[in-house]
Parts: structure tokens; sequence; C-alpha cells
């Protein structure tokens, strides 16, 4: 998008189907409050993305080479440091809020749960929704990307208005295959946590612990 700096304003309106007319005139005029979420990373170059160049795609001779790896999406722009355009889950609104006050357990066994809140405010002057997401870093040992999703809440506030959200991660939500194993494993170790409104605005940060499996020791005779 080189001529971004050249206009005001852009809207993403996908597929909005025989009433987009009516729908974007009600969010240009500022009769509905738009509180969108970008689903794919918005690259500042076709060189920023994980497949660049025809090796990748569209392939050679029927080959795709997926040198990406694990890293899909907004998790190769993270791994590769590289600053989007516009970042996965960015969205902007007639408002604005903020994300504070993250509380954790701070501890996880392999078979409980990790509860996570934290406070959304609608910082702005009218009223409007955000979508709260929230990131973890595994363990290095897990070798997964720097952050993944693993959830994600919308909520509708007043101007002024705080509401505290609420997430619980299973161990599931916490598992990476494992092709020593052959299955899903969860990775002993320090987790990041990262709460916020983009891939790349994660203003609560914090950490909770999985300890190891205890280790059994025969007792003497």
């Amino acid at each position: 998008m080189p001529w971004l700096d050249k206009v005001k304003g852009v809207i993403e309106a996908w597929y909005p189907g025989q009433e987009d007319g009516r729908a974007l005139a009600a969010v240009l005029f500022g009769d509905v409050n738009p509180s969108g979420k970008l689903p794919i990373t918005f690259p500042r170059s076709t060189a920023d993305t994980p497949a660049h160049d025809s090796q990748e795609w569209p392939g050679i001779d029927g080959n795709a080479d997926y040198s990406e790896g694990i890293d899909v999406g907004y998790r190769w722009y993270d791994s590769q440091q590289i600053d989007p355009l516009f970042p996965f889950g960015y969205g902007l609104s007639y408002t604005t809020f903020a994300v504070h006050g993250l509380v954790a357990t701070k501890q996880l066994t392999r078979n409980g749960t990790e509860k996570l809140s934290v406070d959304v405010t609608n910082t702005g002057h009218r009223a409007g929704a955000e979508v709260v997401q929230i990131y973890i870093g595994m363990p290095a040992i897990a070798d997964e990307p720097p952050e993944q999703l693993k959830g994600f809440q919308k909520v509708t506030l007043a101007a002024g208005q705080t509401q505290r959200v609420r997430f619980t991660l299973t161990r599931a939500d916490l598992a990476y295959w494992s092709t020593e194993a052959g299955d899903w494993a969860t990775a002993s170790g320090n987790y990041r946590i990262m709460v916020g409104t983009s891939s790349e605005q994660t203003a609560a940060r914090g950490t909770f612990r999985i300890s190891p499996p205890p280790t059994s020791t025969a007792l003497p005779h």
C-alpha cells in the first residue's frame, strides 16, 4: 500500500454484500463505531512475506517449498522480527481502549488450568467494542513461534467504562506436537503471557510456570 500516506483513512470492507452501501455510510458518518479486526497480516512489501519467491509459491515443477515451517501467518513476522504494515488482529475505531491489570495464577499443573484476567477500559469519548487477545510464548524447549494466539473476547464498553475480562487456558491450549514422541506434549518451564489488541500491541504482560512431573523413587526395603 505505497499510497497509504496520501489518504486520510482506510476501511477494509471485505465482502459486505448487498447492504454494503448502507454499512459503509454508517461507518463513515459515525452512526456505527467500527470494531473489526484483521484476520491476516498486511506486509509492507511482498519480500516480507513467508512465500515471496517462486520456490515457495507457486512452486517449481509442481513442488512448493513450505520453508516457513510452523511459522505461519503472524508467527512468521514475529519469528523474523519483521515489522508489518498492519499486524494480525489490528483494527481501529472512533474511540480508544487500554488493556491493563493482568492477573495470572502463576503456576499450572500438567492436568490443571491457568486462569487469567485483565481490565479493559474505554479511554475515549464514545461507546465502542474491543477484541481483547491473549498470546502465549512457550519455553524454548518446545521450539515454537515466539507467540501464538490462544484466546480472544469481544467486549462492548461505554465511554470511560472498565470491565474485567477472564480467560481460562487448559493443558490442551498449551500443547505442541513433539516429533520425538509422535504425540502432543506440554513443555515444562516458564510461559510468557501477552494480552492486548493485536499481535503487535500487547500492553499487559506476565508469566506462569508448568512444573516438571514428579519423579518416582524406589523405597528401600
